[in-house]
């Protein structure tokens, strides 16, 4: 089997931007249920996204980005995932996410009233997503 027929579509695309488009063998992440690996011809699926690191098997290499929420729809042909917010390893400031990782275990352990409890969780979830990838 030739090498591009492997291939398939992958766009990521959040509100700011254009995050990615190409082609890739494979694409990995994390969704309401677990992870997913998606190769060419997968059944059709939308699903939601949940923050964790999305792996791009391209040819000849990975790429690796962060992502925090949204939506994915799986075609045969193509992967689309629809992002809150999308980065690049090299886009993430690790100080930032190691200072938002420490407000959002101190609001969490707080248990104030004032505290929006799932907020702050998501807030750790992403500062965790974040530096994972920024050490993939």
């Amino acid at each position: 089997m030739a090498e591009n027929e492997k291939m398939f579509q992958v766009k990521i695309i959040t509100p700011d931007r254009v995050f990615y488009t190409g082609e890739a063998e494979m694409i990995e992440f994390n969704t309401s249920s677990g992870q997913i690996g998606v190769y060419k011809k997968h059944i059709p699926l939308t699903t939601v996204l949940e923050p964790g690191a999305v792996i791009i098997h391209e040819d000849g290499g990975e790429k690796v980005a962060a992502v925090h929420a949204g939506f994915a729809e799986v075609l045969p042909e193509q992967v689309t995932l629809l992002a809150e917010t999308a980065e690049w390893a090299e886009e993430i400031d690790v100080k930032r996410a190691e200072a938002a990782k420490k407000r959002a275990e101190e609001r969490l352990q707080a248990k104030a009233a004032d505290v929006d409890l799932a907020r702050a969780e998501f807030a750790l979830r992403r500062a965790l997503t974040r530096i994972h990838v920024k050490d993939m």
